[in-house]
C-alpha cells in the first residue's frame, strides 16, 4: 500500500475548513453591508406606523368632550350664544377698516397707533393701562379685542347678528345700535384672553374697571366709584341695561 491515498484524504480535509471558513466571512461581510447601507425597521416602517396609529385613533376615539360627556349629543344646548372665547372676536365687520375700529389679534392697551385703542375715553384708556402693567407683574397680558368702533361699524356688527341669532330681539342681547353703544361712545372695551379676564374680575374694581353684562364677561366699562364701592351689579345683558332702551 502506497502514502498516495491518506495524502489525498489530508488535502480533502484541510481545504473544507478553508471553505466553511470563506463562506461564513462572505456572509458576514454581506451582512455587514446590507446593515450599512439599508434603513432600520423602525427608520423604514415606523412612520407608517405612526400615521396608522393616528388616523385610527382620529377615526375610532370619541373626543375628549365626549367621552367624559355621555349625554352631550341628547342635551339641548342651552344658549344660542358664542363660546367663551369666541365671543369678543365673532365678528369683525366685513368692508370696514381700522379707522372704524377694527383691531387686529395681539392689540394691547399700549398700542395707541390704533384708532380703536386712541379713541378711547382717555381716564378708561388711562384706567385700562394701569391694570395692565399691575396684571403683567403677575406675567398675565391684556389685550383689547375691541374698543373703540364707528357708527358704520357698529352698524355692521348688528346686521351679523341678526343673521346669526335670527331676530333683531336676540340680536340686540349681544350687539347694541350705534345710538346705544358704549363702544361707539368710546366708553367701553372687549378684553382678552381668559387669564386676564379672571385677574379684572377679581382686581378691576380697584381701577374702577367693571364687567356690566353678565352675559358678556369680557366687556368692560370705567365706574370710578367702584374704586371705593366696589362695582355695581350687572345687567343680564344689554337688553336690561335702561341705557339700551333710548
Amino acid at each position: 500500500m502506497t502514502y498516495r491515498e491518506p495524502a489525498r484524504q489530508t488535502t480533502r480535509g484541510t481545504l473544507r475548513p478553508i471553505a466553511i471558513f470563506l463562506v461564513v466571512l462572505t456572509v458576514a461581510i454581506t451582512g455587514l453591508v446590507v446593515y450599512q447601507l439599508a434603513p432600520s425597521f423602525s427608520e423604514a416602517h415606523l412612520p407608517d406606523i405612526h400615521r396608522a396609529a393616528s388616523q385610527f385613533a382620529s377615526q375610532s376615539a370619541p373626543s375628549l368632550s365626549e367621552a367624559h360627556s355621555p349625554d352631550t349629543h341628547h342635551a339641548a344646548p342651552l344658549s344660542s350664544a358664542p363660546s367663551f372665547s369666541e365671543a369678543p372676536r365673532r365678528n369683525h365687520g366685513r368692508g370696514t377698516t381700522g379707522d372704524d375700529g377694527v383691531l387686529p389679534d395681539g392689540v394691547t392697551a399700549f398700542d395707541g397707533g390704533y384708532p380703536g385703542v386712541a379713541n378711547l375715553d382717555p381716564d378708561l384708556l388711562q384706567a385700562l393701562r394701569e391694570a395692565a402693567t399691575d396684571a403683567a407683574d403677575n406675567g398675565i397680558e391684556f389685550y383689547v379685542n375691541s374698543g373703540w368702533r364707528s357708527a358704520e361699524y357698529q352698524d355692521q356688527l348688528l346686521r351679523e347678528a341678526i343673521s346669526e341669532y335670527g331676530s333683531k330681539e336676540e340680536a340686540a342681547r349681544w350687539v347694541s345700535t350705534a345710538d346705544t353703544s358704549a363702544h361707539v361712545s368710546g366708553d367701553a372695551v372687549d378684553i382678552g384672553h381668559s387669564d386676564a379676564l379672571a385677574w379684572l374680575s377679581e382686581h378691576g374694581a380697584k381701577y374702577g374697571l367693571c364687567q356690566i353684562y353678565r352675559n358678556e364677561p369680557w366687556h368692560y366699562e370705567l365706574r370710578p366709584e367702584a374704586v371705593d364701592d366696589d362695582c355695581p351689579p350687572m345687567y343680564a345683558d344689554p337688553t336690561h341695561d335702561p341705557r339700551m332702551q333710548r
